[in-house]
């Protein structure tokens, strides 16, 4: 049998049960003797062994936990053990592997050290979080109001310290509670303190809206809600799905730009802003009735679970090709794609054109449909081309535009084929003309001209003596 005994944070919080299992006859092991709850222990005159000296051998927290419960599981082979921990024990994780492992456990909790803290710091919301020092590292960001016990050096100090600055901020107000008084401090300052011990802890209340320094996805649509709501900004509380969705447009591109500057700043900035724009559509879906942002964020994580069987499933993925044929594979199934024609008509009709064409153009490709390589593609292209010259020769309007559009799809394909991103390719061709022309004009006024009143071969030979200085840089 094995009982494990939660000996709270003071002789004083040593429950009758846990009395009586200690004089029981048991082994008594604590898990450290160097806490004032051990002190009640030592008041019953029972005999005990600490497992202090497993901290010295252990390279972190959790190889120290693993080393405990290990302990204390072999003891219990021999005879009956009684397992001492600080605080509850269900905020002991070495007691939670005893716990999970053990054949015959019992338990008596003890008084908790975080509600130690909270009551300390004055806090008493009934949804709080808590969280040993030591296991803070492996947590994602937690809901305030948060309790952070085990701080029992400036080294584990620091390290905490990191971890909240990077979610709430270096300028928080929390409240460093030592042997069961509390002081206000900047965040900034918990490793600073003159003393520490295993009764420390850092207790961060609820942060208003407005005084956070950081903030999370859930702020953010906060946020849009009040900026929605009848009170709120005239302007957002006038907006629909179709009124914004040039904006989403309009900030991917931005945000496109700001990753081809290559400023980290504005890259964070214009993400922000994409990222906004989802979550302005989520409300907008909210306040239909129609999905919510909860339902957004599970769509997408579901998403990238399945469309990652390589990582989450059966499938395997070598290289980068192999990773991508599965996913593709993946959001066949999940769209009920189940003829060629159905891939290919989901191409989004809002791309820019050359992006859609390259798209459609390798979707039918994966069916067969397609040239045998980029020299028999640049044959269609002198077809296409005859074929606009003769519509223009013909005068026809309609079908000078239709030509024109299947000289610039099979001009599309030839570079696909090749090998080229083609939108990509067309932006840099254009930045690269822009570029030119203004390097022309530049020459021409610098030798006192206007290019208004140069003759059509003079421009040309301007251009060129541009395009020869940069060959010869």
């Amino acid at each position: 049998m094995i009982t494990i005994v939660g000996l709270g944070c003071s002789p004083a919080d040593l429950s009758r049960g846990a009395e009586e299992a200690l004089r029981s006859g048991a082994k008594v092991l604590l898990r450290t003797d160097r806490i004032p709850a051990a002190a009640g222990v030592r008041a019953l005159g029972v005999d005990y062994a600490s497992l202090d000296g497993l901290y010295a051998s252990s390279r972190n927290f959790d190889t120290l936990n693993r080393k405990l419960a290990a302990a204390v599981l072999q003891a219990a082979k021999e005879q009956d053990v009684v397992y001492c921990v600080e605080g509850s024990a269900a905020e002991d994780v070495s007691a939670r592997i005893v716990l999970q492992k053990g054949k015959a456990v019992r338990v008596f909790g003890g008084a908790s050290k975080t509600d130690a803290a909270f009551a300390a710091a004055r806090v008493f919301s009934c949804d709080r979080t808590a969280l040993s020092a030591y296991a803070l590292a492996e947590c994602s960001r937690p809901l305030l109001p948060l309790a952070v016990y085990d701080l029992d050096c400036d080294l584990v100090a620091g390290d905490v310290k990191l971890r909240l600055c990077e979610w709430f901020g270096d300028e928080t107000d929390v409240w460093f509670v030592r042997g069961g008084k509390a002081q206000r401090i900047p965040l900034f300052e918990a490793d600073r303190q003159t003393e520490y011990d295993a009764s420390c802890a850092l207790v961060i209340d609820e942060i208003p809206l407005l005084q956070k320094a950081r903030f999370t996805y859930d702020d953010l649509v906060q946020i849009l809600r009040l900026l929605r709501a009848p009170n709120g900004c005239p302007w957002d509380r006038a907006q629909t799905h179709e009124s914004i969705r040039a904006n989403m447009i309009e900030e991917a591109y931005e945000l496109v730009d700001a990753i081809e500057s290559g400023d980290d700043g504005k890259i964070a900035e214009e993400a922000g802003d994409v990222l906004m724009q989802g979550a302005f559509h989520s409300v907008l879906g909210e306040e239909r009735g129609a999905f919510s942002p909860d339902d957004v964020l599970s769509g997408v994580c579901r998403k990238l679970i399945s469309r990652h069987s390589h990582i989450f499933g059966q499938d395997r993925a070598d290289n980068a090709d192999n990773a991508l044929s599965v996913w593709e594979r993946n959001k066949t199934v999940e769209k009920g794609q189940k003829t060629p024609a159905d891939t290919v008509r989901d191409v989004p009709k809002v791309f820019p054109a050359v992006m859609r064409a390259q798209k459609a153009a390798k979707r039918a490709a994966k069916y067969g449909y397609d040239f045998k390589d980029a020299f028999e593609a640049a044959e269609k292209v002198r077809e296409e081309l005859a074929e606009l010259l003769e519509a223009i020769a013909a005068g026809d309007p309609a079908q000078i535009a239709e030509e024109a559009g299947d000289l610039l799809f099979s001009a599309v394909n030839v570079g696909r084929l090749a090998g080229a991103d083609c939108e990509q390719s067309l932006q840099e061709s254009t930045q690269k003309f822009i570029e030119r022309f203004c390097r022309t004009d530049a020459r021409v006024r610098a030798d006192g001209k206007k290019m208004s009143e140069l003759t059509a071969d003079e421009l040309w030979a301007y251009y060129e003596r541009v395009k020869q200085g940069e060959r010869d840089e």
